[in-house]
């Protein structure tokens, strides 16, 4: 079942996201964040953008969001979108469930273009974005330090219309 985010989801959806901290490359934070200030950025995210989580079996097997891609006023019909999966849900469908809803959504918002910034390496990230339709269009190397090493970044951009 897809489902708006509400504040009660911020302590699974920050446990999820700190696993990602700890032990991934895919965020470039470094320290693990706390329920409270996570349950802040829920409210302020769906202040203005979708963000959707998945359940299955009582539990949240990923979720996906999009926040404004940049704050001057001309970027207002873009977006970056966001996607996290619970470490034992990929290769399920999840992931693309939950980018065709936030897609809908982000249409409906009239939104005209969506940006998803990936850290690499990530095969299954790019697989997923590719999947549903977002071409690469940048790559950044070595832009990131994390785990006492290098790592690039790539943007892939989906077009709406």
């Amino acid at each position: 079942m897809i489902r708006s985010v509400t504040p009660d989801d911020a302590a699974t959806l920050c446990s999820l996201y700190n696993h990602y901290i700890e032990h991934s490359i895919v965020t470039f934070e470094e320290e693990p964040v706390s329920v409270e200030a996570f349950r802040d950025r829920i409210e302020n995210i769906t202040e203005s953008c979708p963000w959707l989580v998945y359940e299955a079996d009582d539990d949240i097997a990923g979720y996906v969001y999009a926040s404004p891609w940049k704050a001057r006023h001309a970027y207002r019909y873009a977006a970056e979108s966001t996607v996290y999966m619970a470490p034992n849900q990929g290769g399920k469908g999840i992931g693309t469930a939950l980018y065709e809803r936030l897609i809908a959504d982000l249409k409906a918002q009239s939104v005209h273009s969506v940006m998803a910034g990936i850290a690499l390496p990530n095969d299954a990230s790019v697989a997923l974005h590719e999947k549903v339709g977002f071409e690469k269009v940048a790559h950044f190397k070595e832009v990131g330090w994390k785990f006492n090493r290098w790592i690039d970044v790539a943007y892939w951009e989906l077009m709406l219309e």
